[in-house]
């Protein structure tokens, strides 16, 4: 959220005047250093988690297609979220975390650049996809497994400054 009016009240940014939805515009902000870490988890039977774990999927390889779906995904974010800026990225880097215990995937992103406008919907989109291309690799030995827990987790740069999950409370 931006602020609106001289007392600093939060206003959603992606609106008009008169209510409609509008594209902020960033071309009076700075360049700076921005990047954002996104991520998601995907929970499974443990059979499944054994199958991805031992590379045992019919499909292939689960997480380096996932990785690769996901980095995909955070270019082409501005395609798939209506009001997103395009975005000439520095890296997007999706990373893997297996959970026996859960037993699930953490799945987490982080997007670089150096630019005008915040890469947070970018990591968001990464792990988004990747998680969903995991469930679509593995849907033939389990259709019960959740995606979740999609969250950004860190961002910087930017007039806002710095973002970590937990700090707001």
């Amino acid at each position: 959220m931006g602020t609106g009016d001289p007392g600093g009240a939060p206003r959603l940014t992606h609106f008009d005047e008169h209510g409609n939805a509008a594209m902020v515009d960033v071309s009076a902000k700075a360049e700076t250093e921005r990047v954002a870490t996104a991520e998601a988890l995907v929970s499974m039977r443990p059979e499944t988690f054994a199958l991805i774990e031992s590379g045992g999927i019919a499909k292939g390889d689960v997480l380096g297609v996932a990785r690769i779906a996901g980095i995909m995904a955070a270019k082409r974010t501005a395609d798939l979220i209506p009001l997103c800026h395009p975005l000439a990225l520095s890296r997007v880097a999706v990373d893997f975390a297996l959970l026996p215990d859960r037993p699930a995937v953490r799945i987490e992103a982080t997007v670089t650049l150096k630019g005008r406008t915040g890469v947070e919907m970018e990591a968001l989109t990464a792990v988004s996809v990747a998680a969903l291309t995991l469930y679509d690799m593995c849907k033939a030995v389990d259709r019960g497994m959740t995606i979740g827990g999609i969250r950004l987790l860190h961002k910087s740069g930017g007039k806002s400054g710095t973002y970590r999950a937990g700090d707001e409370a």
